[in-house]
């Protein structure tokens, strides 16, 4: 046997290892590594409750919907406060109508950044990014911390929408930060899209009714790198950004069509027939990228596969199901609020109100569909799997428990406490869960191991 051949292979298992604890240390951005929301760690908890296998919970004050994000030992979570006390107030589950505020509230706010301990969830630090009164208003059931951090183990970078951009470091020291300007939301709705981190460059979305635009910031400055104008209008989704077997891209889900860009911000390719107010993620496999969008009160609830190499309109044909760039689509499959899931080979959505459909990630062929959660009154959060299971966290603070694979079954209902309301997606890192409500956040372990 060649011996330099036998210290490459074992050199590269040796990364290949390496890689995969790293991924399990950090859970740097909205959901996850590569934004898939999967995690593998035989250790990770499947039964849970407000008090079974919760290693620590931590009150926080405010409101906030973003995610909570990890890196190695640190915890880091955005809320924002006043003066009132905001937990029960307009407190509302589920998809309706109404609860838009046309003007801004009066009284101070501050948009607060924390960083707890993993282990035992103690604060670690504190600081009040910016104090003073919101520019612009929001639905009464958004906050004004739904977008979610992004760290790339150096700085973390805290997006406010229609505030700025706020850099730290980990140990909290303020870096740099930007004002980004105020915008006018659809009825007044607010903002929730959060940044996403590809190498020296942070990309911000702020799509709204003003002057829509993707920005990208250089990550040691803040300092502009480009700035494109967009021609979609309000919309809440997360830019993806797409390596793939061809090129680098920058995917964004907008209100009507997805857009691609090239890393200096020149349009790629755009896909239409997409539905309003898009919300949902999109997220790639080996070989084809995933994109949805399914306002509840639109007829268009796409959910569509794209190969590679795609260049100028490929939208679909009214009759179409595939063309030379879009492999697959399933019209009337998409979620409103919560991305969709690929997990071994399948792709998973839960809508708003709990029901379940599967489909085979390759051909889009379906394996089931339209299977309601029990009881699941209202969902937003997005769905996340490990080891074998799909969990579907309601906004009463129930996790649906889902046997992965082509037979759908859930396997178990896990609650967290009555008065728990919860929209934010969990985080996954090493053993741990770490599920957010408007009232505090657990960290939820296997205790009895």
């Amino acid at each position: 046997m060649n011996p330099k051949a036998t210290w490459i292979s074992v050199v590269a298992v040796l990364v290949a290892v390496s890689s995969v604890r790293a991924a399990e240390d950090h859970w740097p951005q909205f959901r996850g590594p590569a934004a898939l929301g999967t995690a593998d760690n035989a250790d990770l908890p499947d039964t849970w409750s407000a008090t079974e296998n919760v290693a620590w919970k931590h009150d926080i004050p405010g409101r906030g919907w973003s995610s909570p994000i990890v890196w190695g030992n640190r915890v880091f979570v955005t809320t924002v406060t006043n003066d009132e006390d905001l937990k029960d107030k307009d407190r509302k589950r589920g998809l309706y109508l109404g609860g838009n505020r046309n003007e801004p509230p009066k009284n101070v706010h501050e948009w607060r950044v924390q960083c707890l301990d993993l282990d035992d969830g103690k604060l670690l630090w504190e600081q009040v990014a910016h104090k003073g009164v919101p520019p612009e208003s929001s639905h009464l059931k958004n906050s004004y911390a739904s977008e979610t951090p992004v760290t790339d183990g150096e700085r973390v970078y805290v997006y406010f929408g229609n505030l700025g951009v706020f850099c730290y470091s980990l140990d909290g020291k303020p870096l740099w930060s930007r004002t980004l300007g105020a915008f006018r939301t659809a009825a007044g709705w607010g903002t929730g899209g959060s940044p996403t981190l590809h190498r020296d460059r942070l990309y911000v979305l702020n799509d709204n009714e003003d002057q829509s635009f993707l920005l990208a910031l250089d990550t040691k400055t803040g300092a502009d790198v480009w700035r494109t104008e967009r021609p979609e209008k309000s919309s809440w989704s997360t830019p993806y950004v797409w390596e793939n077997g061809k090129r680098t891209e920058i995917v964004v889900s907008g209100s009507g069509a997805v857009r691609s860009y090239d890393l200096d911000g020149k349009p790629l390719w755009e896909l239409g027939d997409m539905s309003g107010n898009a919300i949902p993620t999109p997220m790639a496999g080996p070989n084809l990228l995933y994109v949805s969008s399914g306002y509840f009160m639109g007829n268009k609830k796409p959910i569509m596969a794209v190969r590679p190499g795609a260049s100028g309109d490929i939208t679909l044909g009214a009759n179409e199901t595939s063309n030379d760039f879009v492999a697959w689509c399933q019209r009337k499959a998409a979620p409103y609020n919560p991305s969709i899931l690929l997990y071994k080979g399948l792709i998973y959505s839960v809508t708003d109100l709990g029901l379940t459909s599967c489909f085979d990630a390759q051909s889009g062929a379906t394996i089931y569909e339209k299977k309601r959660l029990p009881n699941a009154k209202a969902v937003t959060a997005s769905p996340w799997a490990y080891n074998g299971h799909v969990f579907c966290l309601s906004e009463y603070g129930e996790t649906f428990v889902i046997k992965a694979g082509p037979d759908f079954e859930v396997v178990r209902t896990n609650s967290l406490a009555d008065d728990d309301m919860c929209l934010a997606t969990p985080a996954i890192v090493g053993d741990k869960l770490l599920v957010r409500s408007d009232r505090r956040l657990y960290a939820i372990q296997n205790l009895k191991k």
